[in-house]
């Protein structure tokens, strides 16, 4: 059996609401407030968003709990965790950090959308409300100022990272998380006062079963994984700072709650605006940008725009929150296997990160190289939404269920049998034999749909990273 030994002492979180708000931090952000709304337009509206709710349930919270109590038994990182138990499966360690990667190809880029709005608003776009969409088309395909937004974004990022979990991650978020509810719940509520709100909740929340296809089964399963953060190694890592005594069942729990009441809050901030405006539900990764100021620009004067620079504010914070999660992934494993120093694992990941940021936000343009007729924004996100992650998670529920000795895991959840887990049997079957079917055959059915819509050959690829891996994973 291989092992990782660590000889620096290992950062902690210093209190659990610290912990439970980082961690929410992680889940709650772009995934929730920028993609679903979208992603649930894309795909008819309720009949997603319930699927979705069940893949939470009964895959989300228990692939969280795996992640946590992986993470926290070993101690270690992704990689290190599965590399410390058994090296045959380090390449379920490398597709979490390979998925950070690529998501940090896209996210900052995004996320630098979300502060360049808060400069946009402060300066004036609320004033003309008819040329709001056009603002956001002319912006994101500008080769230069999403470039521009992106660095500064970035740069945040590896401030608040370079300082730490206890210094830097965990102060985020018991000051940015709170916020970010307060506001979300601001626009909710005004955005439920419009004529035609009714509309949009309906669309929301009264299924039409109809218009569910496999394509649909998997952009919920994918939602799931991106919005929980799950597949990717950041509950793992998060886990690993984690101490003996906090009771994993109850973090899971109210993780995998104020996410999904988060996404659930920005549905409700979003169609009802969007129908009383006639915006078609399907309008893509846009949406938010071109809603939301549109709704505080119907308001008009001082509150208007005051709320729209919280909203915006509030985005950059869930996005911020998520991605230097994403960052911690790849740090870390950096620190536990590369032996590097925190500053010099920061600068090193955040540099790969924003070469593949620039081929993201020029695609958008229409300007950088494609692959099968698709810029790399699309393939990053392809490939992490509705691959790394769902086969990611597959794969840690694999190990957990098969690699793993029962009465161990028992324990680590349990805390050598002080907390009262009375599902553990259900969860552990779920887990062993369920989740793993259940995501394999979301993915197949997916990977077929994928070749019908054109994208099956980049989807493929991901498989075969994923393959390459699992072959190297001795080596690694």
């Amino acid at each position: 059996m291989a092992t990782t030994t660590t000889t620096k002492p290992r950062d902690s979180w210093g209190s659990k609401f610290g912990f439970v708000m980082a961690a929410a931090g992680s889940a709650v952000g772009l995934g929730n407030i920028w993609k679903f709304p979208y992603t649930a337009g894309e795909s008819g509206g309720g009949a997603f968003v319930a699927i979705y709710l069940l893949f939470v349930i009964f895959i989300g919270f228990s692939v969280m709990l795996t992640e946590f109590a992986i993470g926290r038994k070993t101690s270690v990182s992704a990689v290190g965790a599965f590399k410390s138990t058994d090296r045959r499966w380090t390449f379920v360690g490398v597709i979490g950090v390979l998925s950070g990667l690529l998501i940090m190809g896209f996210y900052p880029v995004v996320g630098g959308w979300a502060v360049a709005y808060i400069y946009k608003i402060a300066t004036g776009l609320l004033s003309t409300p008819e040329a709001i969409g056009d603002s956001f088309g002319s912006f994101i395909s500008d080769p230069v100022q999403p470039l521009m937004w992106m660095g500064l974004y970035l740069l945040f990022n590896i401030f608040v990272v370079i300082r730490g979990v206890s210094g830097g991650i965990e102060k985020a978020g018991k000051i940015l998380m709170p916020l970010l509810f307060l506001i979300l719940v601001l626009v909710a509520v005004k955005g439920l006062s419009l004529p035609g709100a009714m509309a949009g909740l309906e669309f929301l929340f009264q299924p039409d079963f109809s218009k569910v296809n496999s394509s649909v089964v998997l952009a919920a399963l994918g939602q799931a994984f991106f919005s929980l953060s799950l597949g990717m190694g950041c509950m793992i890592t998060y886990g690993s700072y984690l101490k003996r005594k906090e009771n994993l069942v109850q973090t899971t729990a109210m993780v995998t709650a104020m996410d999904t009441g988060v996404a659930m809050l920005a549905g409700v901030a979003m169609f009802p605006a969007m129908f009383a405006f006639s915006i078609e539900p399907a309008a893509g990764p846009g949406l938010v940008f071109v809603v939301v100021p549109q709704l505080f620009a119907e308001m008009g004067g001082v509150i208007g725009l005051l709320l729209a620079l919280l909203f915006f504010i509030g985005l950059s914070v869930a996005a911020l929150t998520s991605s230097v999660s994403l960052l911690e992934v790849v740090v870390s494993y950096l620190i536990d296997e590369k032996g590097m120093k925190r500053p010099t694992a920061v600068l090193s990941a955040s540099a790969v990160m924003a070469v593949l940021c620039v081929f993201a936000s020029l695609s958008l343009g229409g300007t950088g190289p494609t692959l099968f007729s698709t810029g790399a924004f699309d393939i990053f996100d392809l490939l992490t939404d509705k691959i790394f992650l769902a086969v990611g998670g597959m794969f840690v529920c694999i190990f957990a269920g098969w690699r793993l000795n029962r009465a161990e895991l028992e324990k680590e959840i349990t805390n050598d049998g002080q907390i009262k887990f009375p599902l553990f049997g259900l969860w552990y079957n779920l887990v062993k034999y369920v989740i793993p079917f259940a995501i394999a055959i979301v993915a197949i059915a997916g990977v077929k749909a994928g070749f019908d819509s054109g994208k099956g050959e980049i989807m493929m690829i991901g498989l075969g990273v994923i393959g390459i891996a699992a072959l190297l994973s001795k080596k690694l």
